[in-house]
């Protein structure tokens, strides 16, 4: 199109009236010996053959006209509009997988971070889990511990009272015979042996 703008209308005329010149003055006998011996359609002495030539150059210069100024400026603007839309779409598409890669990455650190956050949170219930087991466990056997302590001094106390008991009524009885086969009442005496056979027995 811009190499077609460059003819102007003059020139394609001049240059057609040049071609039409060097057509009529042929040597050789001019015009009436091509009419006369060659095709009858380039007799240019015939007026109508003049007046043929002159309108095909005036179409000529109208179509030329609407080819220069109407026709191809419209295609070029057809075109630059569907590179332009073309160049569009492809920046539009660039900037759309763009913001798809962002995300994406985004979403990869979301998600690495929402499982090192989850890991951490694991870790630390398990921690706090096992504290408190812990805890439990050591209140539990300090519980105990004292439970066995009381039961222990309880059974200590009881068999005390029971060896007390025991000795009293060893040392009463023993001092009843004795009193009742010897006729002697010496309670010092028969204590002291209770004392000595209980502890022979690992009773004292």
């Amino acid at each position: 199109m811009q190499t077609m703008k460059r003819f102007t209308l003059a020139g394609m005329m001049a240059l057609l009236a040049t071609s039409t010149a060097m057509a009529v003055e042929t040597p050789g006998g001019g015009m009436e010996e091509q009419a006369s011996g060659g095709m009858p359609q380039l007799d240019f002495s015939n007026p109508l053959m003049l007046a043929q030539v002159v309108w095909l150059l005036i179409i000529f210069g109208i179509l030329y006209y609407v080819l220069a100024h109407i026709v191809l400026p419209r295609f070029d603007s057809v075109l630059e509009n569907r590179r332009a839309r073309i160049q569009g779409d492809l920046e539009a598409a660039r900037a759309a997988k763009a913001e798809a890669d962002a995300a994406l990455e985004a979403h990869r650190a979301a998600t690495a971070r929402s499982r090192t956050e989850a890991q951490a949170a694991i870790a630390e219930a398990l921690a706090s889990a096992q504290a408190d087991a812990s805890a439990r466990t050591a209140a539990l056997n300090a519980k105990l511990n004292e439970q066995i302590a009381a039961a222990e001094a309880r059974i200590n106390a009881a068999r005390d009272a029971a060896m007390g008991a025991l000795r009293e009524v060893a040392t009463d009885t023993t001092g009843a015979l004795v009193q009742r086969l010897t006729g002697l009442n010496e309670p010092a005496a028969v204590q002291a042996a209770v004392s000595r056979e209980l502890a022979a027995q690992g009773r004292a």
